[in-house]
């Protein structure tokens, strides 16, 4: 594994599981110090005890992401930990509120506001925290985790779409306030990803598997390491010149 990210201080939002997690591992892999964040604390211990032991600098925090105090104390301290911030990837998302997500008359009003605040607001609580920091490096980078909802046009899930459509309006105002700053600022929107958790579970019906393997223009689905590669990319010197993109790594399954 080439050193791209060797001593880059980067915060991984939403890392205790699933892209999150081989995000941490990736970007430790490529030489990044990394905090690992979630709401889930001891998921992102475990994440961060397990990089610390194969050698790497990982620290685990606490942060509610809709939470403006929670996010801003998360950055402070990862800021104070790793002696400042190159890169941000923000990868967070309320998976129960996307299973009660039905449609525009159907859905609980509760569950849109929900995903809305973590979606959406979320992201852009993690930016303003972000931004100060990043801006001082020169090598500042920010990665939103969005979704081909945004731009699918499912018959369901309405507040989800909603919510990932907004954040790639936030990352285009973003690369484009303070990209002629040094700072970019991209999405990557994965196709269905087999998330280890997912797999250890067997939740996922055999017919959709089938069903989304019938639908894709390659051999296999997703895996969480697709999705950090493209993130460790974005986030090191091969990324420079990529800004204010939507990028999907779906194996061919959405032509855009």
């Amino acid at each position: 594994m080439q050193a791209r990210l060797k001593d880059r201080a980067i915060v991984v939002v939403g890392a205790g599981t699933g892209i999150g997690a081989a995000t941490v591992e990736r970007l430790c892999a490529e030489g990044a110090r990394v905090c690992a964040a979630d709401l889930n604390l001891p998921a992102a211990q475990v994440i961060a005890a397990r990089m610390t032991a194969s050698g790497h600098e990982a620290h685990a925090l606490g942060v509610d992401i809709a939470d403006e105090d929670s996010v801003g104390a998360c950055i402070a301290d990862a800021a104070a930990l790793l002696g400042g911030i190159d890169g941000v990837h923000v990868n967070a998302a309320d998976m129960g509120a996307i299973m009660q997500d039905s449609d525009a008359l159907g859905v609980d009003l509760a569950i849109f506001d929900r995903t809305i605040a973590v979606n959406l607001r979320g992201h852009l609580l993690c930016t303003r925290a972000a931004l100060p920091h990043l801006l001082e490096s020169p090598h500042g980078a920010i990665v939103y985790t969005s979704s081909a909802a945004a731009i699918s046009g499912e018959p369901e899930r309405p507040s989800y779409a909603a919510s990932k459509s907004g954040l790639n309006a936030l990352m285009r105002h973003v690369a484009s306030k303070w990209g002629r700053q040094g700072l970019t600022a991209n999405c990557v929107a994965p196709g269905f990803v087999m998330t280890p958790e997912m797999v250890a579970a067997g939740t996922v019906p055999p017919e959709w598997i089938d069903h989304c393997l019938a639908h894709t223009r390659s051999t296999r689905l997703g895996r969480v390491e697709d999705i950090a590669a493209m993130v460790a990319l974005l986030l090191s010197a091969d990324g420079r010149w990529i800004n204010g993109q939507v990028i999907h790594v779906n194996g061919g399954t959405l032509l855009t």
